[in-house]
């Protein structure tokens, strides 16, 4: 056995085999093949498993059965005649669940056991890692073992009537009551999406803002919208109590006796068990490894970062971004090359309840609102949200005075999901309000809104430039 017991050498090792992680590993298989996956948890991403694709179901299925509620006004008759069969419904969203899930093990399927290790992992050293009673030393090792929810330690004693989003999916059928605590994007997402389907459902968050929201006119768009259908307490911290067989949750003045508690106050970074101490790895108040976004390289060290356990953007195109870079950078040197800085992506964040919420690029309180414009637009008159019967809502572009620069926008809208795709391609590209105004909008469309909302920036900016419809050539 070579010395200090390391029984295997390889150029990278990966800890955590979710999206960042698998994204790290597509690039280092570019580069090497002394390469090395480890995952102690069931695999399968986040996002198949338990977040994005299976809550997007759900969400599919309430919007579906919510839909009948406009069939009168449009001349649709029997629309009191549909119902809701919860177990049906839970088994549709896992059976989706699992085809998702399958396409991300496509990917660690093909793993011999020379490259996946399916255990927990800690470090030894800044090289070296022990997996199971093994030793590893490796060149450079990425870090990918993402979050896990986050349950107040008294909350746990109420047993399976506390459930987070890795339990939530696993449900046979739904309550007939639940609360929600927390309402950032999850929390969000399925509380509206499970009372339209019939369960009834009180949200709580400590905070007045919705999905992490910004912007004072949206969130109150937003705070009036969905309160029309759901009943959100806000602003006043939930406790939570055993009342026989069910539980209460107060917040204040406000009280409700439920089946179960759907937790949604967060998520924390896998580091527990990692044993960073051994790697002489600097931590920031947080205690998360103090790392350049721009190449994910923990201080000067051999040890990368990726995804949601740097506790930065926890989005899987972003944990895809930063996977890709640890893994490019991990390769590269390890095998004595250098280390590149790159450019990250413009901020997009997408909440998919109804209407959709979207933030963009800067947010406000990022920005010096002496300098900036704003413009918006509400979506009461916008002819093809009326079709749909989803005229309501409000979009905000925030623009550089000086030149005209589209530089963020927070919305609330239907269709919100495209138009933050439009504007973060806008934004990216540096493009101007001018410059997006010679762009086509066809009609009717939603995005004759994003249209209403440049035009109504322009008197604000303190450059005066023509918008050019017509271009010669």
């Amino acid at each position: 056995m070579p010395e200090n017991n390391v029984t295997r050498e390889v150029d990278v090792a990966i800890i955590g085999a979710g999206s960042a992680g698998l994204f790290a590993m597509s690039q280092v298989r570019r580069h090497t093949d002394s390469f090395v996956l480890i995952d102690g948890g069931e695999l399968g991403t986040t996002c198949a498993r338990v977040g994005c694709m299976p809550s997007k179901v759900l969400i599919q299925v309430a919007e579906d059965f919510a839909r009948r509620k406009l069939f009168e006004r449009e001349g649709i008759g029997g629309a009191e005649e549909l119902s809701v069969d919860s177990e049906a419904v839970m088994e549709h969203v896992q059976d989706l669940r699992d085809v998702f899930v399958d396409k991300t093990l496509g990917t660690t399927d093909n793993l011999g056991p020379e490259h996946l290790i399916e255990a927990h992992a800690k470090f030894v050293s800044n090289d070296t890692l022990e997996v199971d009673g093994e030793r590893i030393r490796a060149k450079s090792i990425v870090i990918a073992t993402g979050s896990s929810p986050i349950v107040p330690e008294a909350w746990r004693a109420f047993g399976d009537r506390i459930i987070t989003t890795d339990d939530f999916f696993e449900l046979e059928s739904l309550p007939d009551a639940m609360a929600v605590i927390g309402l950032g994007v999850i929390g969000l997402e399925l509380g509206q999406a499970l009372n339209r389907l019939g369960v009834r459902v009180t949200a709580f968050d400590q905070l007045t803002t919705l999905a992490g929201l910004q912007d004072a006119a949206v969130n109150e768009q937003v705070v009036n919208i969905i309160g029309r259908e759901l009943t959100m307490h806000l602003g006043e911290p939930a406790n939570v109590e055993a009342e026989g067989e069910k539980l209460r949750v107060s917040a204040g003045d406000n009280s409700v006796v439920v089946d179960k508690v759907l937790v949604s106050i967060g998520r924390r970074p896998n580091l527990d068990s990692l044993t960073l101490e051994n790697a002489g790895i600097e931590l920031n108040e947080q205690g998360i490894p103090v790392y350049d976004p721009h190449t994910m390289r923990i201080g000067d060290s051999n040890i990368f970062i990726a995804g949601d356990v740097d506790a930065d953007r926890l989005l899987l195109h972003e944990a895809g971004h930063e996977g890709r870079v640890a893994g490019l950078n991990a390769a590269r040197l390890a095998q004595g090359g250098s280390v590149d800085r790159f450019r990250r992506k413009i901020p997009l964040a997408i909440t998919f309840c109804d209407p959709n919420i979207a933030t963009v690029g800067a947010s406000l309180s990022e920005l010096d609102e002496s300098r900036i414009a704003i413009g918006e637009i509400a979506f009461g008159p916008v002819g093809r949200a009326l079709m749909m019967g989803k005229n309501r809502g409000l979009l905000r572009l925030y623009v550089n005075k000086a030149d005209g620069l589209l530089l963020g926008a927070s919305m609330a809208c239907v269709k919100g999901e495209n138009l933050a795709h439009l504007l973060a391609w806008s934004i990216q590209q540096g493009l101007s309000v001018f410059d997006m105004l010679k762009m086509p909008f066809y009609h009717p469309v939603i995005e004759e809104a994003l249209q209403a909302a440049l035009y109504s920036v322009l008197h604000q900016l303190d450059v005066k430039q023509e918008v050019v419809e017509l271009e010669a050539f």
